[in-house]
């Protein structure tokens, strides 16, 4: 099967459904984005609703909350944890450093577009909606009276704009009416001329960010008018709506520019507009394809509705088709809501429905926004990657300032949620995940790793500075335990809350084990990249001396990877984090190969807590998948995956925490890609965690580190694969089988399954196992 054929196979990039979204049901709506606008597109007959965002519309403006009295108290409330005074550490915590005042600023829903369809029977046939991935673009249809009607919803990054085709095949057949309005909040709607209306507003409070929306129409034939702030059409062939939104988080003049790009996108052709924009898209898209088990089979089950197919797996029926539809689902969800030059994607992406949302939509930086980019290098999108980097910018003045302020540190550092300013005070109230100083740290390895798949030393170069920046936070800040290691103090592991020997239950705590395994990784980023770049010797000598006296990952009284740096039980062992596990994914401490007895404890850890009930969440199953596929177990990884989508998957494919949370999308996504392959182990692992049900299939453009792409077309007998060097550097593959190169080439063979070839950048390397 060519890679054309497989692009050609249009229903396999196809999420459709036989019936409208039930009334307002968020959850089975679809959604369309540019990295800017977002919408979510219900289908309804009637009266159509397109929930629509914004990405910068946020509550207001920075706040400095950082709590004046933090610094004066933390040597009490550490010396209290060295007494082993928990519950007064955590009183004192929770007056003295906690933020003033307690929440960041949250991200709000823009509104919504309606369409009354002026239907004189409620009688419909034929109806279809679909959301189609490989063009980026909603569709609906159906019958009324004889006449067929036809939508189609896109949200083009080309024009900045949102754009409805509706067309029927019977000429002056579309009557309806058109506003757009935001529930709860008295603005302004209102009409600038025959075609145009707005609807302009804010957030509210001093400080808030004012919006406008701007929705122009056209008509073929009939008559198109405003009126009372809508847009009436009456008896026309084709209709094309433009919505266009933009707010002051970026310019004073957002109003003028809203209209003037409503103007110049209403002068083109929807054909020019759908050409461009699918083009566009594709750029990014069509960079990876993936097709797992019989594509025969996945054809066959194309052809019943999505909701089904859930249900189908719901059942225990396996739809590796599904699985291949729900990674190029997480594609398509990145690329629409994480381009350069916008913001990162939040805990909602871009469609969120709430004015006061579920904690808050913000970037949650304990592991959800990290989740959100775990697909970015590996699946081919590393320029999505840029916004989350752009963030980590933003945070570097805010977080030196409370650095200095809360903890009299130098660098710069953030707790476990950052808003829209960049704000690095802790957020809520909530002791299991406040006091929590890691966020900016596990954000900037996101720098290394992408410069590990991109081998872009320009790069490096820049993020160098950042990476140093956060490392230097942690040369003061960690104190010494009576055990005579480096920690982290006062801290939590991640929402999780462990009990005494003496029933008593808390969350601060000192050096948890993920602390500790992040700093790792933290500085040894910075190590290795001042060897790269040849500077900051000193500095990189003293983080080796300070890395060394880190707490290893241990292994406690279950057999399990301890989780805090005494052998405490958890009040939930089920509990939703697996935070002592980052050792191994994301990070490369604990390998299968070089650390096998940490391995079998991680098996262990897995085990227990799925045991307890865990993955109860999307993005938790969705984090399972990928410690499975790191633990190189197959059949667990799929396991999991078909649990993800049975158990946490909404109509629409959504990831349910629940409620929506994106980040379960994400993570799945690059589990699959995980189980395909692996490079953090110096060496690009093929199908190390293979499941027997995929026994044939095809990826193109997948990622590995070092500046490697890789194309595999396999059966159950052969793999046949392309690597392609961007980098020009040396590539080291381990395969399931020994592998033989189809050219000449000079390989070493370092073990039966495992070679080694120098390469040429811009070049093709075939092998076959």
């Amino acid at each position: 099967m060519s890679i054309k054929d497989l692009k050609n196979s249009e229903d396999l990039f196809k999420l459709w459904y036989d019936e409208p979204a039930e009334v307002w049901n968020w959850d089975q709506a679809l959604p369309v984005g540019n990295g800017k606008l977002g919408a979510m597109v219900f289908g309804h007959v009637h009266k159509e609703q397109i929930q629509l965002n914004e990405e910068s519309l946020w509550s207001g403006g920075y706040l400095d909350r950082n709590n004046p009295d933090a610094l004066a108290q933390l040597p009490k409330v550490r010396q209290l944890l060295f007494d082993g005074k928990l519950k007064e550490a955590e009183r004192l915590c929770a007056i003295a450093m906690m933020g003033t005042p307690e929440h960041q600023r949250h991200y709000e829903t823009l509104g919504d577009l309606f369409i009354d369809f002026y239907h004189d029977s409620d009688e419909v046939k034929n109806y279809r909606r679909e959301l189609d991935i490989n063009k980026a673009m909603v569709t609906v249809q159906y019958e009324i009276d004889g006449v067929n009607f036809k939508r189609e919803i896109l949200s083009s990054a080309v024009d900045d704009a949102i754009v409805i085709r509706i067309t029927a095949d019977k000429k002056e057949a579309i009557s309806f009416r058109g506003f757009v309005g935001r529930e709860l909040f008295m603005d302004t709607r209102t009409a600038l001329n025959d075609s145009t209306v707005a609807l302009r507003g804010g957030c509210g409070g001093p400080d808030s960010i004012n919006y406008s929306i701007i929705l122009k129409g056209t008509s073929e034939g009939g008559n198109l008018y405003t009126m009372g702030g809508n847009i009436v059409v009456e008896n026309a062939d084709a209709v094309t709506l433009y919505l266009t939104s933009k707010t002051s988080y970026l310019s004073n003049d957002f109003d003028a520019v809203a209209i003037s790009t409503a103007e110049a996108v209403s002068k083109r052709t929807y054909e020019s507009i759908l050409q461009d924009h699918i083009a566009e898209y594709q750029s990014y898209f069509s960079r990876m394809t993936l097709q797992l088990g019989n594509k025969q089979e996945a054809l066959e089950l194309s052809k019943i509705p999505t909701d089904e197919r859930l249900e189908r797996v719901k059942e225990g029926k396996l739809d590796d088709g599904l699985i291949s539809l729900y990674f190029h689902f997480g594609r398509y969800l990145l690329i629409s809501c994480s381009r350069p030059g916008t913001l990162p994607a939040n805990l909602q992406g871009i469609w969120n429905k709430h004015h006061t949302s579920p904690w808050g939509c913000k970037f949650t930086i304990n592991i959800n926004t990290e989740m959100n980019y775990w697909p970015a290098e590996t699946c081919n999108l590393s320029d999505c990657h840029t916004p989350l980097f752009d963030l980590i910018e933003k945070m570097r003045e805010p977080g030196r300032h409370t650095a200095k302020v809360m903890y009299d540190c130098g660098g710069f550092v953030a707790h476990h949620n950052v808003d829209l300013w960049g704000d690095t005070a802790p957020q809520d109230h909530w002791m299991p995940a406040t006091v929590w100083p890691m966020g900016a740290a596990w954000l900037c390895l996101h720098l290394w790793e992408h410069y590990e798949f991109t081998c872009d030393l320009k790069f490096l170069k820049k993020a160098y500075e950042t990476l140093k920046e956060s490392a230097e936070f942690f040369v003061d800040y960690l104190i010494e335990d009576r055990n005579g290691y480096l920690v982290t103090c006062p801290s939590v592991s991640p929402e999780n809350t462990y009990r005494l020997e003496s029933g008593e239950t808390g969350s601060l705590c000192i050096g948890p084990s993920m602390d500790s395994q992040i700093i790792y990784a933290l500085f040894s980023s910075c190590i290795e990249a001042s060897e790269l770049l040849n500077t900051d010797k000193e500095f990189a000598e003293t983080l080796i001396s300070l890395r060394e006296r880190l707490p290893k990952p241990s292994i406690g009284k279950y057999g399990q990877i301890m989780e805090w740096a005494e052998d405490y039980d958890e009040v939930e062992p089920g509990h939703r984090h697996i935070s002592q596990l980052f050792a191994l994914h994301p990070s490369n401490q604990i390998t299968v190969k070089d650390t096998p007895q940490l391995a079998k404890a991680a098996r262990n850890t897995l085990e227990r807590r799925l045991a307890h009930g865990g993955g109860h969440t999307g993005w938790s199953r969705a984090w399972i998948i990928n410690f499975w596929a790191r633990l190189e177990e197959g059949e667990k990884a799929y396991e999991n995956i078909n649990a993800l989508l049975a158990k946490s998957t909404l109509i629409n494919l959504l990831d349910n925490h629940p409620p929506f949370q994106i980040d379960g999308n994400f993570g799945g996504a690059a589990g699959v890609a995980e189980m395909l392959v692996q490079s953090h182990s110096n060496e690009i692992n093929i199908f190390p965690a293979m499941p027997k049900q995929w026994s044939e299939g095809e990826v193109t453009g997948l990622c590995a580190r070092g500046g490697f792409e890789l194309s595999i077309k396999w059966t159950e007998n052969k793999a046949y694969v392309t690597v392609t060097s961007k980098a020009g550097n040396r590539c080291i593959i381990r395969t399931p089988r020994f592998a033989h190169t189809s050219e000449e080439v000079s390989v070493e063979k370092l073990q039966d399954n495992v070679i080694a070839f120098d390469t040429i950048k811009g070049e093709d390397y075939h092998l076959e196992f």
